[in-house]
Formats: structure tokens, C-alpha cells, sequence
């Protein structure tokens, strides 16, 4: 090749490197163009759905675009997140789940069709809600210690979500640490969770507050104790269960969004905004917290590292426990 040649070849390669992230940049900045879609892998009524459907106006109205929810539940959540791990990524598909659930993932699917920490990547998190401990009414206990002495001389079947779930793990955790014997049922959902618990078809359940909760107000179901550091105020009279005898648990469901790895960074920092001023704004940050849920925000990078230390964290809960699935 001579060097007149290679010298146009160059010229040619810079010019269209320069036209493609022109194009690309006026793509960004013109952006969003069209409807977005809030993804929630989890069946209607459950914490994330909940959250999606109480932002998506409010995101809307800021973004000037319709947003729309879209549930597809299925494999503990990791359909609906496989959908949006290998979706377009232009920011206009978004995926909202327990950013904790699908940390756990990882350790529990030996065949996982997607890889969360490479095919995703964290926008910002929104909510953190602790898991409730409740039993059905007719299990005559009145606190943890009690629930795990009762449950070492009587046959208990504690609800869960699905095997591998949030409130799996978290329940193995706080089996091994008690004690305490039960029988995991799995459910596809914790709507569905709630109703078998409900009509006592399963006696013990652990779930998120702001799905949970409701039930507890209208005496469907008994709390024995919250999963946090901290009691929470509204309902300041229950202990955590750190308290009551297993010194530093916590868990809970940590609603986040996340979108395919290689969205571009302006628009992940634009979806940043969006979402912090949406879960943020009086209306909705009141809303959450009479429902039990407290407004957490994060830096894309923050949400990144979160999901990395929980990934890590569960990962030997359940390498202890051997929960797998295929």
C-alpha cells in the first residue's frame, strides 16, 4: 500500500469514527425520543411493583415521554432481568428489582443465561425496605425466641418468594443462627407468598415491609420482629430480630434500576437524575414511608459496588446451606 493510500485510509477511518460519535452524541442529547419501559421481573402488588407504578408518572412528567411498567415475572426474577441484560442498550429499557435478590442469583443458578455484574449495570437505587418476620395468627407465640423453641417441637412451613429468593436466604440465615426448624414452601411471587400465610395455609413468612405490612395493620397476620440495625417508627413497638437474640442480622429488599451494560454514560447520568428527583419528591418519599419503605439513593458507581458486596455476602450463605438450581 502506498503511503497516498494509507494516508486516505486513515482519513477515511478518522472521518467516519468522527461521524459515529457525532451521530452518537446528538443521539444522547436528543434523547429520551420515545416511550421508556420500566421492566419489574416480579409478579403485580409485590415492593418493586409497587415503587414502579408509584414513580412512573412522576418520571414521565420529568422526562416529557410516557413511561410505561411492564411486568415479566418468572426464575426468581431472572427472566425479566435476562430480558433487559440482552435489551438495546439506549436507556430506554430498564430493568427495576431487589438489586439484593439478584445478587444472590449468581451463587444459587449453576445455569444463568446472563451475568448481572457483566451484562448490567446499577443507575441509581431507590428504596430499602426490611423484611418483616409474621407468622399466622393461630401460632400462639408472641416473639422470635419463642417462634424458634415452638418450631423445634412442632411442624412449620415458612413461605418464601421462590427458592433462592431474598427471603430464602435470609430465612436459612436466620435458621442456622437460631436454631430454629421450619419447611421452605416456594411460591412464584410474594403476593402469592402473603395470601397462603394469610389464610394459614403456611405459618411463617418473611418478606419486604412495604408489601407486608398491610396485612399486620389489619391483623391478618402477627409480627415477631424487623429485619434491621435499627427499629423502625412506624412501628417503633417491634423488635428487630437483632435484638432478639441474633446479634447483627439484617436483610431486606433494596429496590433499585438497572440497565444493559454499555448504555451510554450520559444517559445512565440523566436516568440518575430522573429517578433520584422522582424518589425524592415529597408526595412519593411520604407515601413510601407510611408504607414502610425509606428513600436510598446511590451513584451508579455506588449501586455497582452495593451489588458486588452483597453478591459476596450471600455467596456463603448459600454455599453453607447448598441451595442450587439449574
Amino acid at each position: 500500500m502506498t503511503l497516498t493510500r494509507r494516508t486516505a485510509l486513515l482519513a477515511c477511518t478518522a472521518a467516519l469514527a468522527t461521524a459515529t460519535a457525532t451521530a452518537q452524541t446528538a443521539s444522547t442529547a436528543q434523547w429520551p425520543a420515545k416511550t421508556l419501559r420500566i421492566v419489574v421481573p416480579y409478579p403485580p402488588g409485590g415492593s418493586s411493583d409497587i415503587i414502579a407504578r408509584s414513580i412512573s408518572q412522576v418520571m414521565s412528567d420529568a422526562l416529557k415521554q410516557s413511561v410505561i411498567v411492564e411486568n415479566k415475572p418468572g426464575a426468581n426474577g431472572n427472566l425479566g432481568a435476562d430480558f433487559v441484560a440482552k435489551s438495546d442498550p439506549d436507556g430506554y429499557t430498564m430493568l427495576l428489582c431487589d438489586v439484593g435478590a439478584l445478587a444472590i442469583s449468581p451463587s444459587v443458578y449453576t445455569k444463568l443465561s446472563f451475568d448481572p455484574s457483566k451484562d448490567l449495570r446499577g443507575v441509581t437505587m431507590l428504596a430499602y425496605s426490611p423484611h418483616l418476620l409474621v407468622v399466622h395468627p393461630s401460632v400462639p407465640v408472641s416473639n422470635f425466641k419463642e417462634l424458634v423453641a415452638y418450631s423445634k417441637k412442632n411442624d412449620l412451613n415458612f413461605a418464601v418468594t421462590a427458592t433462592g429468593s431474598a427471603p430464602h436466604v435470609a430465612g436459612v440465615a436466620l435458621e442456622r443462627a437460631s436454631g430454629a426448624r421450619w419447611q421452605y414452601i416456594p411460591y412464584k411471587g410474594g403476593v402469592t407468598a402473603i395470601q397462603d400465610t394469610v389464610a394459614g395455609q403456611t405459618q411463617i413468612l418473611m418478606n419486604g415491609m412495604l408489601a407486608t405490612l398491610p396485612h399486620v395493620q389489619s391483623g391478618k397476620l402477627k409480627v415477631l420482629g424487623v429485619s434491621k440495625a435499627t427499629r423502625m417508627p412506624l412501628i417503633g413497638d417491634v423488635p428487630t430480630i437483632a435484638e432478639q437474640g441474633v446479634t447483627g442480622f439484617e436483610s431486606g429488599t433494596w429496590q433499585g434500576i438497572l440497565v444493559p451494560r454499555g448504555t451510554p454514560e450520559a444517559v445512565v447520568q440523566k436516568l440518575n437524575n430522573a429517578f433520584i428527583t422522582a424518589i425524592r419528591s415529597p408526595e412519593i418519599r411520604s407515601r413510601l414511608a407510611g408504607q414502610g419503605a425509606e428513600v436510598v439513593t446511590m451513584t451508579p458507581t455506588e449501586q455497582d459496588q452495593f451489588f458486588a458486596k452483597e453478591r459476596a455476602r450471600w455467596a456463603t450463605v448459600v454455599k453453607a446451606a447448598n441451595i442450587k438450581l439449574d
